[in-house]
């Protein structure tokens, strides 16, 4: 089976016009979870090498480990290290690498230096991915590999996902998108790959903790970062603290409501000792993208 003749394809996401071209665009959303995996398999070995841009969650996992099946040496996980990764992150994707079998590195850069991402548009993540691109390219580069994935999945272009442009633009590869895999299929790849991430909570870098028009800044971040890592260590596991001045509003999974009701004061002094003047629980609990909503 070849992937070698050119399609292209012109999806919308986000109101954005985005030109998906790959070898072959093709869905193959009625195969069996190992069909898929097979074909992802042939499509990546014809590649020759591969540098995943990895980031220790399910979707990328799954790509890493697809790669490194097919490729063995010639396939290499990239992390792309910044003060929006949270230090918890960086060592659960260093574990799952090695879990993998994957060559793994990180790569230092910093958002912080484009006044465009730092103001925070609601297209922040396009500035996100560029940088993140560029890094990732260096290292690309460095080890002599032609190609960059990215475990971005066809469910992602249903979503406020500015950051698919830049990585279109930059000519990153999407295997997932290019044959129709969606986060459920990624979730059953995992499973039946062994992965221990197949069950591991969907995560967002810690700028998306900040509604958009506000500026992003180092300091928040840390606090942040520190406000969910005690969460966490309550027992948390789907745990988003979003700051709004200097309200911090928690949302945690229906099921863990309680315990935060449970450990309210404890959170508040907390908090407040990190720089939070007030201390809100959303009722309405965790959510993917709730800063969209308005």
């Amino acid at each position: 089976m070849g992937y070698s003749s050119k399609t292209e394809s012109s999806q919308t996401v986000s109101g954005i016009d985005i030109d998906l071209t790959a070898h072959v665009i093709t869905n193959i959303a009625s195969n069996t979870i190992a069909e898929k995996i097979d074909t992802l398999s042939v499509y990546i070995k014809e590649l020759g090498n591969i540098l995943v841009s990895y980031s220790g969650g399910v979707d990328s996992a799954v790509l890493a480990a697809i790669a490194h099946n097919a490729l063995g040496v010639h396939s290499m996980a990239v992390t792309a290290d910044s003060e929006t990764i949270s230090r918890s992150e960086l060592e659960s994707a260093k574990e799952t690498a090695s879990e993998i079998g994957i060559r793994f590195t990180t790569v230092k850069f910093s958002e912080l230096v484009d006044p465009n991402f730092v103001s925070n548009p609601k297209n922040r993540c396009y500035f996100c991915k560029k940088m993140r691109i560029q890094a990732l390219r260096k290292v690309a580069e460095d080890n002599g590999i032609k190609h960059i994935a990215d475990g971005t999945t066809a469910s992602d272009l249903t979503q406020h996902r500015p950051g698919i442009k830049a990585v279109s633009e930059e000519g990153i590869l999407l295997p997932f998108v290019y044959f129709g895999i969606t986060k459920n299929d990624i979730r059953n790849m995992a499973r039946y790959l062994g992965l221990s991430v197949s069950e591991k909570p969907s995560q967002a870098c810690l700028s998306s903790r900040f509604p958009y028009g506000e500026p992003i800044t180092k300091e928040d971040l840390v606090r942040i970062e520190r406000a969910e890592d005690y969460l966490s260590g309550l027992g948390c596991i789907q745990r988003r603290v979003r700051k709004h001045g200097n309200i911090a509003r928690i949302e945690v999974d229906d099921a863990h409501i309680s315990l935060v009701l449970v450990h309210k004061k404890k959170i508040s002094e907390q908090f407040r000792s990190l720089g939070f003047s007030y201390i809100t629980l959303d009722l309405e609990g965790f959510r993917s993208g709730s800063l969209d909503e308005v």
